[in-house]
């Protein structure tokens, strides 16, 4: 299965394996567990430290857990761990194996010191960009802690146990056979959740932070940018993020990024965070902003409430707090929101393979996300509010060439149906004659665009008709010393390379409004 350069590249790796590591595979006569058996083997012939056994004792098969001989630590995967999922494959080699984490010192006490015994089950695809953060945070959870255990599941494999627990949409993770999160989430989320102290330990520690001379608000490309170029003036920098990379981490194909042909979205928002610890930056994550204070006097403080109880006191403040995706608003979304009503194409689309779908939004999102919907489920139906499609003309001819797909513009999606527990159909209206149409499906897909994350900015700062942050040429905003960047401001065109290329010029202007600004008391005095 693997190609003699992966073998190259593993054989290497795998000479920092310390510990003596058993592969045991649970296997059938299906054709994935002969994948399975050909993938381990290769793997355990790439180290005299690995070993392969076969028991066929776990209920699911193909199954195969990577145990640390000897011990009671070990991670177990059901299904093929390729794809997005092989990174997730050699890590867990690696850990059990005994190489030590990347994790901070702080981090790894936290979850040594868990006290209770958790079984976590992962529910993966392998087209989801998402799924490997939240596999490798509890995998390494499992390896620190012998009492965390976790296995991570194929959902497109275990297709039974997918519709008994009715998982529509990936990651999905249990705690204890119990429903306890769906989305990405890296380990210190996770650990925020479970460790019921977390949350105010990190708001004490907050609290007793001095203030910066820039503090960014938002992780995403902008605010990386942003806390690059204002550490690099030498000045104090903070960065508070409810998740670092933003919603960078929900693209998958990134191919316009200049200079890099291909990327995608978390191995970038990887790079950017990276690149922000190489400075002395403070970064401060899984931190949701709540309020913003504006300086009392003229070269006062600016104050950003925060969640969790703290608050942070700047000079100057970068607001890069991006988008999310735009919702429909129609009765029946909220309900049936990761119940059918997706909105990652890439992670859910393999939950819904045969099945009936509709895409709604006839941009370049919904064009490409129906295109790549149609190779896996058994019909598409794409649903656009104006005349016509608005994506490019190449995405439209392949998008009519495909035989599972009907397009239906001047249409507006009226309402989302369901039986309870999850998505059966859709209600749309004709907006030529106004008729009401039903279209019986079992997922939903919304691609309709963003809106910003600035609803805690309101009564702050000056914000346009769509909520988004008003600026001038130098990002400044209407309150002195607060500037913006990014998806979150009216700077057309939200992409990646220009909310760089914004947020690096709010941080070059907060630096020139602080070099001129007169201090608070000087100010008072005069």
């Amino acid at each position: 299965m693997l190609d003699d350069s992966v073998k190259g590249q593993l054989k290497a790796y795998f000479e920092r394996i310390t510990q003596p590591v058993e592969l045991v595979a649970s296997l059938d006569d299906g054709a994935k567990s002969q994948e399975m058996n050909e993938l381990l083997r290769e793997i355990a012939d790439l180290s005299d430290k690995i070993t392969l056994v076969r028991r066929d004792d776990d209920a699911r098969k193909p199954s195969f857990a990577i145990n640390r001989a000897g011990t009671g630590i070990g991670v177990r995967f059901a299904g093929l761990p390729m794809g997005h999922e092989f990174n997730s494959l050699i890590l867990a080699l690696l850990q059990v194996g005994g190489h030590p984490p990347k994790e901070s010192p702080e981090v790894i006490e936290q979850v040594k010191a868990l006290d209770g015994d958790f079984l976590f089950e992962t529910y993966f695809s392998l087209s989801c960009q998402n799924c490997p953060d939240v596999v490798q945070a509890l995998n390494l959870m499992s390896v620190l802690n012998p009492r965390i255990r976790h296995v991570a599941i194929d959902g497109a494999l275990f297709q039974g146990e997918v519709e008994q627990r009715k998982v529509m949409a990936v990651p999905s993770i249990y705690l204890n056979g119990e429903p306890f999160g769906q989305g990405r989430m890296g380990l210190e989320q996770i650990l925020a959740k479970i460790d019921t102290g977390a949350v105010a330990r990190a708001a004490e520690k907050i609290k007793a932070k001095e203030a910066f001379d820039v503090l960014v608000v938002g992780g995403g490309p902008a605010g990386a940018a942003a806390a690059i170029y204002a550490a690099r003036k030498g000045i104090r920098t903070g960065i508070a993020a409810e998740r670092f990379g933003g919603q960078v981490l929900d693209t998958m194909a990134i191919e316009n990024f200049i200079s890099v042909p291909h990327t995608e979205g978390p191995k970038l928002a990887a790079a950017l965070e990276q690149h922000v610890k190489d400075y002395e930056v403070d970064v401060m994550n899984l931190q949701r902003a709540e309020a913003l204070v504006p300086a009392a006097t003229p070269g006062g403080l600016i104050e950003v409430k925060l969640a969790g109880g703290a608050s942070l006191k700047a000079k100057t403040v970068i607001l890069s707090t991006g988008a999310r995706w735009r919702q429909m608003n129609v009765p029946g979304e909220d309900e049936y929101r990761n119940k059918g009503v997706a909105y990652c194409p890439h992670c859910d689309g393999p939950l819904f393979k045969g099945k009936r779908v509709a895409v709604i939004g006839g941009g370049n999102s919904g064009v490409e996300a129906a295109i790549d919907l149609a190779g896996i489920v058994a019909h598409v139906t794409l649903i656009e509010f104006d005349s016509q499609l608005r994506a490019d003309a190449v995405l439209q001819r392949k998008l009519r060439s495909l035989p599972n797909v009907t397009v239906l513009t001047s249409a507006q999606t009226t309402e989302v149906h369901g039986d309870g527990t999850k998505v059966t159909g859709l209600t749309y209206k004709d907006r030529a004659g106004g008729e009401l149409h039903r279209v019986d499906l079992e997922g939903i897909f919304v691609q309709i665009g963003l809106v910003p994350n600035t609803e805690w900015l309101k009564g702050s700062v000056a914000l346009s008709p769509r909520g988004e942050i008003e600026v001038d040429a130098r990002c400044q905003t209407s309150v002195p010393g607060v500037f913006a960047a990014g998806d979150a401001t009216t700077v057309p065109y939200k992409q990646i390379v220009i909310a760089m290329g914004e947020g690096s010029k709010a941080a070059l202007s907060a630096f020139d409004h602080l070099i001129r600004m007169v201090p608070a008391n000087d100010a008072v005095a005069a």
